[in-house]
């Protein structure tokens, strides 16, 4: 037996916490009705700062332990010399190579652009434009001053990327479509264009359009989405193609994003969950916030545990993905989508999806 599924929950600040602390509701082991231990890490702000970052660092250790995490929006503070991103520590800490986001119609809410198919994308998780070095030569403020920025990006990241987005291309049925402005840039974007080649070759079953950056933008808005897409882009790109892609759908707050670490292989060795959008200060306190992709991130955690802990993980993400999407079909759905709900309606609404659905999985055995 592989034991209980055991998840390195990272608490977080402000509305991001409070999203969290309803989500888990959804991996309660009496819910799911197999086992579950969560092992808390606290990462807000304060805590960050009371111990220097060790709190992030501890939780980092843990999850390559479990191989699973599931993490709350924190605050970044802008200040030099303080804490920093506690998302950068733990990429680079778990050795993480990609995120992959992905956007999904939602029932009963209109998406932008005739976009009807699942469209996935599958970033860099570390290097380019974030953690780049940067400097300024020149009087300040003078018309002389100059601007410098010195990036990086390595082979097994790209190659990383490239493998990932066709396997999700397999998996969901989808082509491989977009990439990088590797005219403009053939010796540094160019190195991920020559790893999305070889990534072609690897899997000649899939469906593989490369068009630059720019192109790829404006593809998204008129016509390219006829079928499921995997988006594959530096970390930079990638990110904000993910803020234009996942409110496509609806809402940012519509999707899980998911951060991965692989093996030789590439395998997954670590799988970090969480909502891709940031800690909402304004709904602090207010219960309106909507939970979504918190919950989201729950059930792809779950996803990922069957990887060592079977079936029974699979059964129970899959409850969570449905009830999810049922729910907002019933039209229970909070303001951001629409509706009126607030987030622990939302998510109650949720729970009781999923005790029907685990209960009648359970009456039915294996013939389920």
């Amino acid at each position: 037996m592989p034991g209980p599924i055991k998840i390195v929950v990272l608490d977080g600040d402000e509305t991001g916490q409070e999203l969290l602390e309803q989500a888990i509701r959804v991996l309660d082991p009496a819910l799911l009705q197999i086992e579950v231990e969560l092992a808390h890490f606290d990462l807000s702000l304060e805590a960050r700062r009371a111990s220097a970052n060790q709190t992030v660092l501890k939780a980092a250790a843990a999850m390559r332990e479990t191989g699973l995490g599931l993490k709350a929006a924190t605050i970044t503070p802008e200040g030099a010399g303080d804490v920093g991103s506690p998302n950068r520590i733990l990429r680079e800490e778990v050795d993480g190579k990609v995120i992959v986001r992905t956007g999904r119609r939602l029932p009963g809410v209109a998406p932008i652009a005739g976009v009807h198919y699942p469209i996935s994308v599958v970033r860099m998780a570390v290097e380019d434009a974030y953690g780049a070095e940067e400097w300024r030569d020149g009087e300040p403020g003078s018309a002389g001053e100059h601007g410098f920025r010195t990036e990086r990006v390595t082979r097994s990241t790209c190659r990383a990327v490239a493998e990932f987005a066709f396997r999700t291309a397999i998996k969901m049925g989808a082509r491989v479509y977009g990439g990088p402005k590797w005219t403009v840039s053939p010796v540094y974007e160019g190195m991920l264009k020559e790893e999305l080649d070889a990534a072609a070759a690897r899997h000649p079953e899939v469906a593989y359009q490369p068009v630059l950056i720019d192109a790829l933008y404006a593809g998204l808005l008129s016509g390219a989405t006829d079928a499921p897409l995997v988006i594959p882009a530096l970390n930079r790109d990638g990110d904000c193609l993910s803020d234009l892609v996942l409110p496509m759908f609806g809402s940012i707050a519509g999707a899980e994003s998911v951060l991965l670490a692989f093996d030789e292989h590439y395998d997954t060795t670590v799988a970090m969950a969480e909502a891709p959008h940031g800690t909402a200060p304004v709904l602090h306190g207010k219960d309106l916030a909507n939970p979504l992709a918190m919950i989201l991130a729950c059930g792809a955690v779950l996803r990922h545990a069957s990887d060592r802990h079977g079936p029974d993980a699979e059964r129970c993400s899959r409850a969570v993905y449905e009830a999810v999407l049922e729910t907002i079909a019933s039209g229970v759905k909070t303001p951001d989508l629409g509706g009126h709900a607030g987030t622990t309606e939302f998510t109650s609404a949720v729970v009781e999806r999923i005790r029907t659905k685990i209960e009648v999985s359970s009456s039915l055995g294996s013939a389920a």
